[in-house]
């Protein structure tokens, strides 16, 4: 998976680089790892883990490269030992801490589910982000998503979650259209979810594109 073009960031931004691409990036664009006193490699999505952080881009191809090129260890300058499910871990991690912002957002009643009352906030220009379910109706999500983009002036559309994820967090069987408000959570949800998107996208160049810029093919 060849690695997306990063963002130009503000001077205040703080910055890190890809140990797999090499590629710097905003770091809350990126997966920090920490090693841990027993030489055991952690994903540390909350960045609040003692330690040396090591930063990689958050692609299940580019953590695939580096364990297959011990590039953890050679940042760290130590004998790492790297879980075999890694990629798996982060994956579950960025998952939760996504459905969590959105179940939080809905207790503190800033978020809504259901067709009329997602359609109604974003008639009064009232969404920040809208959660499309990845298994729903095609042409449902077409609309809800259309009517998004003609009303809601940058607002931010993911279609990452299954309907009963979305479903969880509101203590419900299934939700397929959810709504998040302006506000604090939503700017959080955007960050942890724009980093699980892309962490989801699925191409076939990464590793073969890395491998030929080492010369390993």
């Amino acid at each position: 998976m060849r690695e997306s073009e990063p963002r130009r960031a503000p001077r205040s931004e703080a910055i890190r680089r890809c140990l797999a691409s090499g590629k710097r990036r905003p770091k809350e664009a990126l997966i920090r790892l920490v090693v841990d006193p027993d030489g055991l490699l952690v994903p540390d999505l909350s960045e609040r883990l003692p330690g040396r952080g090591l930063w990689i881009a958050p692609q299940r191809d580019m953590i695939a490269h580096a364990q297959r090129r011990r590039l953890f260890a050679k940042a760290a300058k130590s004998t790492v030992r790297v879980p075999e499910d890694l990629a798996d871990q982060v994956e579950a991690l960025m998952r939760q801490r996504c459905l969590d912002s959105i179940a939080l957002a809905r207790r503190a009643g800033e978020a809504v589910a259901g067709q009329e009352k997602v359609r109604s906030w974003l008639g009064s220009g009232r969404v920040a982000v809208l959660l499309e379910a990845s298994d729903a109706s095609e042409g449902g999500r077409k609309r809800m998503i259309g009517l998004a983009k003609a009303i809601g002036e940058g607002l931010r559309i993911f279609q990452i979650f299954t309907a009963a994820e979305l479903g969880k967090a509101f203590g419900r069987d299934t939700s397929v259209h959810v709504a998040l408000a302006p506000g604090g959570l939503a700017t959080k949800l955007r960050r942890e979810a724009a980093r699980f998107e892309e962490f989801m996208s699925r191409t076939n160049d990464g590793s073969d594109a890395l491998m030929e810029r080492h010369g390993k093919r």
